[in-house]
C-alpha cells in the first residue's frame, strides 16, 4: 500500500468518524461532570432522609456505576459501535454470574432490605437462628451478633430476612419472670408480702408497668407463685440473677422454708 493511499483512507475515516468521536468525547466529559453533580445531590438527599450509614456508600456506588455505564453505552452508540454482540455478551455474563452467585445475591438483597426496613438496629438484643445477643453491626451480606458470653456469631442476611427474628429491645422494656414453689403450710399472703418487699427494694426494676405477683399453678404437694416484673432490655441476665438471689435471701430471712429445705 502506498503512503498516499494510507493518508487518503485515514482522511476518509476522519471525515466519517471524526465528528462522531468528537461528539462522543464531549458527551463523556459533560456526562461525567453531571454524574458528579448527581452524586452530590444524592448524598445530600440521603442525609435528609436519614438513610442508614451502612447503606449510603453502596447506594451511591451503584447509582454512579449505573449512570456511568449508560453514559459509556451512549457514547459508543454515537461513535457507531455495534451493540448487538456487546449486549449478548453482557447478557450471557449476567446469567452465568447470577447462577454462580445466587446465594451471595440473596444475602445482598436481604441486607439491603434489612437496612431499609430496619427490623432491628445496631445495639438491639435479638434472638435469631437459635442465637441470642446484641447486634454489633449490619453489613451488606451478613449481620454480626455478639452473644452474652462474648461469642461472635456471623449470620447470613438471607436467614434473617426469611425466618423469625425476636427483637428484645424494640419495645424499650422486657418482662422478667421468676417462679417459685411453696408448700400449702405457707400462706400466700405471707409469701406475697415478702416478694413485694423484695421487688420494691430493687432499683433495677421499673415502676411502670406495675409488677404482678400471683399463683401460677396448684399441685398436689404445694403451689407455685409467679413474679412478673419489668426491666430495661439491656442487662436482663444480670438483673434476673440478682433478683432471684435477693428473693431467696428474703424468703429464708422471713422464716419461710422452700421445698427441700
Amino acid at each position: 500500500m502506498k503512503i498516499e493511499d494510507f493518508y487518503i483512507k485515514g482522511y476518509n475515516w476522519f471525515l466519517r468518524y471524526g465528528p462522531r468521536a468528537l461528539i462522543a468525547i464531549i458527551l463523556l466529559f459533560v456526562g461525567f461532570w453531571l454524574i458528579g453533580r448527581i452524586k452530590n445531590i444524592l448524598h445530600g438527599s440521603f442525609d435528609k432522609r436519614n438513610i442508614d450509614p451502612s447503606l449510603r456508600p453502596f447506594l451511591l456506588s451503584v447509582s454512579v456505576i449505573f449512570l456511568q455505564g449508560l453514559l459509556v453505552l451512549a457514547a459508543m452508540q454515537v461513535v457507531g459501535v455495534q451493540m448487538t454482540i456487546f449486549a449478548a455478551f453482557v447478557g450471557a455474563f449476567g446469567v452465568a454470574a447470577g447462577l454462580a452467585l445466587s446465594g451471595t445475591l440473596q444475602n445482598f438483597t436481604s441486607g439491603v432490605l434489612i437496612l431499609i426496613l430496619k427490623p432491628f438496629r445496631v445495639g438491639d438484643n435479638i434472638i435469631a437462628q437459635g442465637q441470642e445477643g446484641t447486634v454489633h453491626s449490619i453489613e451488606i451480606f451478613y449481620t454480626i451478633v455478639t452473644t452474652f458470653d462474648k461469642r461472635t456469631v456471623i449470620l447470613p442476611n438471607s436467614k434473617l430476612s426469611n425466618e423469625v427474628i425476636v427483637n428484645l429491645s424494640r419495645e424499650g422494656v422486657r418482662r422478667l419472670d421468676v417462679e417459685l414453689k411453696f408448700p400449702f403450710s405457707v400462706s400466700f399472703d405471707r409469701v406475697q408480702t415478702l416478694l413485694e418487699h423484695t421487688v420494691n427494694a430493687n432499683k433495677e426494676l421499673l415502676k411502670e408497668p406495675k409488677f404482678r405477683i400471683g399463683v401460677s399453678s396448684i399441685e398436689p404437694d404445694g403451689y407455685k407463685v409467679m413474679v412478673n416484673t419489668w426491666i430495661k432490655p439491656h442487662g436482663y441476665q444480670d438483673t434476673k440473677l440478682e433478683l432471684q438471689q435477693k428473693i431467696i435471701d428474703n424468703i429464708i430471712a422471713g422464716g419461710v422454708k422452700l421445698p427441700g429445705m
